[in-house]
């Protein structure tokens, strides 16, 4: 999808010289088209126009495309002033931009169309039929399914079956000659008990004939991007890949966190003082601007976060630790505001420069709901064995957390980004994190 709708925006400039112009544009037209086509596929991502968990209807996709497009015509025309070599045009750039949001359009609704249907899914033969196997066919969410289809689930010799008969299949001759028949590239082993009856000669017969072998949790994993907790073996944290924060990763991590916390604070500098200035004048000059409030950090060390103050200064005049609400009525008129575009967050770029935190990252916790939640979720303590973050994987994919059961979700996704950090990946988030708050989506 990146590289044909990026193909198709290249193309789309040369189109919009020849509309204007009867002919190209004076000059090599390819660094310029180059430049036009990489805005927009950066801004379309940022919008999470390429996110594999991107759950928007029609009308949705269609809004965040023309809002993709008028932010890349932005970013090319700052560009190509710049850089006068690169100057498009006004009336070019605006031809191509209006090509843009009809042509990306219409292929979107035709290539959503087609990945709807089974033609570009693996075929997944699932090896159970217990409580294990459910986890699969328990997936809802159209995102969550949308890399794969179920041809049919085997129960091993006495498994009890929880799969609905009708989606259960026989052995037709050897678990291989099944596969071939059935069109499989892939069996999930979800078998309740290994112990008992494992094909371990059966499965390595399909996997040197060409079909892949997973486990269920590292499908789950790949498929879903997050850890699921009901499936989870502590081996397979143990033995797995991941979970590492080796020397360069540590070095690279900061180095990100560092140069991004120097570049927005600079950008949003008139931001943050507009902010302070609304909170001093709903609530008096003497109103604190920002709180303090402390958090649990890495390894479980307490610090304190800092924030713009959204909330009444007796928000929790008992001193009790409370979940944000939706409608909460703690909140001021101005920290209404700055929550749903995520303003309040931005002091928290100091936290980064000291250290305290990084810009990607599972949240940081209150120390009484980290009490609470690590005696009842299992693996809770592990989400802090990196830094929290002002931005993350969980809230990207989960909206915001305001129970127990929301902590229990969003640490699925915490486990997956602490498995699978790295560079490319906080750099995909931070970018993504546009879309978040261009969207207002998940603010409380």
């Amino acid at each position: 999808l990146v590289i044909v709708e990026t193909l198709i925006l290249f193309l789309l400039l040369f189109f919009a010289g020849w509309l204007r112009f009867g002919s190209t544009l004076a000059g090599p037209i390819w660094p310029r088209a180059t430049l036009f086509s990489v805005s927009m596929a950066g801004s379309m991502l940022a919008f999470g126009l390429y996110s594999a968990r991107q759950r928007a209807r029609s009308l949705g996709i269609l809004i965040r495309v023309a809002a993709a497009v008028a932010a890349g015509s932005v970013v090319t025309a700052i560009a190509s002033y710049a850089i006068p070599d690169l100057s498009i045009g006004r009336a070019v750039l605006l031809l191509a931009a209006l090509s843009a949001v009809v042509v990306l359009s219409a292929f979107r609704l035709v290539f959503s169309r087609v990945m709807d249907d089974a033609v570009a899914k693996r075929r997944v033969l699932v090896y159970g039929c217990g409580r294990r196997a459910m986890s699969i066919a328990s997936l809802r969410r159209r995102s969550d399914r949308r890399g794969f289809v179920v041809v049919g689930y085997i129960g091993p010799d006495g498994e009890e079956e929880f799969i609905p008969a009708g989606n259960t299949l026989r052995l037709q001759g050897t678990l291989l000659m099944t596969c071939r028949q059935l069109n499989v590239d892939e069996v999930v082993v979800a078998m309740e008990d290994r112990r008992r009856g494992f094909p371990i000669l059966d499965l390595l017969e399909c996997r040197m004939d060409g079909v892949e072998v997973t486990e269920l949790l590292t499908f789950l994993e790949r498929e879903t991007g997050r850890v699921r907790l009901d499936v989870l073996d502590p081996s397979w944290m143990i033995f797995g890949t991941g979970f590492r924060r080796d020397p360069l990763r540590i070095f690279s991590s900061r180095a990100l966190d560092l140069t991004a916390s120097l570049l927005i604070l600079l950008v949003s500098l008139p931001v943050i003082a507009l902010a302070a200035l609304a909170i001093k004048l709903e609530d008096g000059l003497r109103a604190p601007v920002f709180y303090k409030q402390e958090r649990v950090g890495m390894a479980n060390v307490p610090f304190d976060v800092l924030k713009f103050r959204s909330m009444r200064m007796d928000a929790e005049v008992d001193g009790k630790a409370q979940w944000a609400q939706k409608r909460d009525p703690r909140i001021t008129r101005v920290g209404a505001v700055i929550r749903k575009l995520r303003i309040d967050e931005l002091p928290q770029i100091l936290n980064v420069l000291r250290g305290d935190m990084s810009f990607v990252g599972p949240r940081p916790e209150r120390p009484q709901f980290v009490a609470e939640l690590s005696e009842r979720i299992p693996y809770y303590v592990q989400r802090h064995c990196v830094k929290p973050g002002i931005t993350g994987w969980a809230q990207l994919c989960y909206p915001y957390g305001s129970s127990e059961r929301d902590a229990l979700e969003k640490l699925q996704y915490d486990l997956y980004y602490i498995k699978n950090n790295s560079l490319l990946f906080d750099l995909a988030i931070l970018v993504q994190t546009a879309e978040v708050v261009f969207m207002g989506q998940g603010a409380r």
